[in-house]
This record gives structure tokens, C-alpha cells and sequence, in this order.
């Protein structure tokens, strides 16, 4: 099992750059693909990016690509989104989510119904 605690929200302007983290506590970090997804008022939780267990396959929404880049630190039990040029479509909720299947495809990555453990997410607001 798996506890997974967001920080690094806040406030930025647009054109801006903010970067979240998600820190894990439990047993086998390392086999859990990693993903964030967000939430913006009145809307549905939408994927973002996601991260293999080793760091070896990433995905990203085209919506967020070539502007945000998602890490991992194994050794800190840490996932890292970083988000530069910012807009005011990015202002949500930031959650981070851990899935123990072992497929490398984006159906899988995407999809939130493959996410067992959630944190409580972190706001970012993007202003214009």
C-alpha cells in the first residue's frame, strides 16, 4: 500500500513556472507507474502525464506536451511535474496517482480506472 502526499502548488502567473511533487510512503515504490492528473472547477479529473516504475516510459496530454516534464526519484520515493509556460487553462487540482500494472501502453497510463492510490492533491492557479 501506498501514501502519496502532493506539495509545490500555488499561485503564478501565466508564461510562468511551477513545479509540483507527490512524495510516496510504503513498501515498493519502484514497481508502481506514477501519474498526475488534474481537476479544474466544474470540470472532470483529466490525465496529465505518467511515469513507469523506472522512468523508462512517459506519456504526456497533448495538451500539456513540450510544456510540462514528469520525473521520478526512486531513491526519495518522489515524482516530480514540472510545468513551465504556464496558462490560465492549466488552473487545477494537481493529483498524483500510483497504479501497480505492469503495461507500458498509453490506454493504460491515461486511464484512471488504472489508479489505485490517490493523494489529496495540491491547487495551482494560473493567472492571467
Amino acid at each position: 500500500q501506498l501514501q502519496l502526499v502532493e506539495s509545490g502548488g500555488g499561485l503564478v502567473q501565466a508564461g510562468g513556472s511551477l513545479s509540483v511533487s507527490c512524495a510516496a510512503s510504503g513498501r515498493a515504490f519502484n514497481t508502481y507507474i506514477i501519474g498526475w492528473f488534474r481537476q479544474a472547477p466544474g470540470k472532470e479529473r483529466e490525465f496529465v502525464a505518467a511515469i513507469s516504475w523506472n522512468g523508462g516510459t512517459i506519456y504526456y496530454a497533448n495538451s500539456v506536451k513540450g510544456r510540462f516534464t514528469i520525473s521520478r526519484d526512486n531513491a526519495k520515493n518522489a515524482v516530480y511535474l514540472q510545468m513551465n509556460s504556464l496558462k490560465p487553462e492549466d488552473t487545477a487540482v494537481y493529483y498524483c496517482a500510483a497504479s501497480a500494472l505492469q503495461a507500458l501502453t498509453y490506454q493504460v497510463f491515461s486511464y484512471e480506472g488504472t489508479y489505485i492510490y490517490w493523494g489529496q492533491g495540491t491547487q495551482v492557479t494560473v493567472s492571467s
